[in-house]
């Protein structure tokens, strides 16, 4: 016969507990802290998730290939590969039981705007949820190799004049981003704009594959592009172009890649979506460590994850930036920051400037609630539950939701709790 002497329950305590519901309560007495009041494991094996082939899927790939869904109970996991960001979605639309994927290696603002139908069909809201920041920093705009001598880099007005001769002889200027809204978009339309060209008149925004950039780069379909690496490098190791800047020198630690999910599975199963969450800042932390990034940049070149040559990665993830116009930086501050800086945590002031953006470009309309649509898709309350479970140090545990007031290149300034201010300062935009 089993004792529990040490829980304190007894065979008397059983055989005087006469309902099944009061055995339940003593028996929950016994574990005040024990078996029965640790967390569930998860409700299902595995979960369907998306990437592109971008360095900053880093995390799925390395969770995926060092056994860290397995480690916390999801061994099932996948990680497939997505042809580009609308196949992302329409992947997301699906969702995992009807062959689709659960969740994704995503563009920030794209939950959102998927949360809000603006870019599904029908214009039909997938209720959606933000569970991590996967990055911080290292996106590059690069141009073509005919503009060298305009000497431009992080001040694009240099390339002004030089847009407006070719439009003037009848061409078009194109300048590729990743998906319309998304973060690439954003980043090239606000380097632009500071430059004072405008991205809606003076210029045709298109859409490319992120993998697809340099081919079509080297064959004159674009004159500029904005895009995350390793596509930057490649294009300079094949000496089709030049990077102008990098994102990280537009606005220092900005947020990039997020966790997404549909909100249905995660409301379904949270304690699959905290043990996923554990996978992904376990593989953010080894991501991140110095020492990693040579095998890190091995894995991500194999043919089932990107297919590039592990130099085409290596170096920007190192901060060493060839930017190919004669400037080659080693040891740079502009690598890419899985885990530092608390770059894992999903701060909902940065989530307010992605919706702030797309109300300055026309995407969302200039009386959207910012605080509210931020708080329906942002679930930065599961990142903390997951962060201690995993034993976070509390150091690396931001107090607050809100990053504060944060500056940009050209020393505009973003207030969270005031998005309009800032609408109000630039000059450039669609929204009146």
């Amino acid at each position: 016969m089993t004792r529990f002497v040490k829980t304190g329950i007894t065979r008397r305590t059983i055989l005087k507990t006469t309902t099944t519901a009061a055995l339940v309560s003593a028996v929950k007495a016994a574990f005040p802290s024990g078996a029965f009041a640790a967390a569930p494991g998860p409700e299902v094996k595995g979960i369907k998730l998306g990437y592109i082939a971008l360095t900053d899927a880093a995390a799925l790939i390395v969770a995926k290939e060092k056994g860290l869904f397995d480690k916390h109970g999801l061994p099932d996991a996948e990680v497939t590969k997505q042809a580009s960001w609308g196949a992302t979605r329409d992947n997301l639309v699906l969702g995992g039981a009807a062959n689709g994927i659960d969740g994704a290696h995503i563009l920030s603002p794209l939950p959102y705007l998927m949360h809000t139908g603006k870019v599904t069909q029908n214009n039909k809201p997938v209720p959606m949820a933000i569970l991590a920041r996967l990055n911080l920093d290292s996106q590059g705009i690069s141009v073509a190799a005919e503009y060298a001598g305009t000497g431009v880099e992080l001040d694009a007005s240099k390339l002004k004049e030089a847009f407006a001769k070719k439009k003037a002889a009848g061409n078009e200027v194109k300048v590729a981003m990743t998906f319309p809204g998304g973060t690439h978009d954003l980043w090239v339309r606000y380097w632009l704009a500071a430059g004072g060209i405008d991205p809606n008149k003076d210029v045709s925004t298109i859409v490319v594959p992120p993998p697809q950039m340099v081919a079509n780069m080297k064959v004159g379909n674009m004159d500029a592009f904005c895009v995350g690496e390793p596509w930057n490098e490649q294009l300079v190791n094949q000496g089709i172009g030049f990077t102008a800047c990098t994102t990280g020198e537009l606005w220092k630690h900005h947020p990039e890649k997020a966790l997404g999910l549909r909100a249905d599975w995660v409301e379904k199963n949270p304690n699959a979506a905290r043990a996923l969450l554990m996978a992904v800042m376990e593989a953010q932390q080894w991501a991140d460590k110095m020492e990693n990034k040579e095998e890190m940049a091995d894995i991500l070149g194999r043919r089932q994850w990107f297919n590039v040559p592990p130099k085409d990665v290596v170096g920007r993830l190192k901060g060493d930036i060839n930017y190919g116009n004669g400037r080659n930086i080693k040891s740079t501050d502009l690598y890419m920051k899985f885990w530092r800086d608390q770059a894992s945590f999903p701060f909902k002031s940065h989530d307010a400037w992605f919706v702030t953006e797309n109300i300055r470009w026309g995407t969302f309309a200039p009386g959207t609630d910012v605080k509210k649509l931020v708080d329906q898709v942002n679930r930065e309350d599961l990142w903390r539950d997951a962060a201690k479970e995993l034993g976070i140090a509390a150091s690396d545990i931001p107090a607050s939701a809100s990053r504060g007031k944060e500056t940009f290149f050209d020393g505009k300034i973003f207030d969270p709790d005031n998005p309009m201010a800032y609408l109000d300062s630039l000059t450039i935009k669609t929204v009146s």
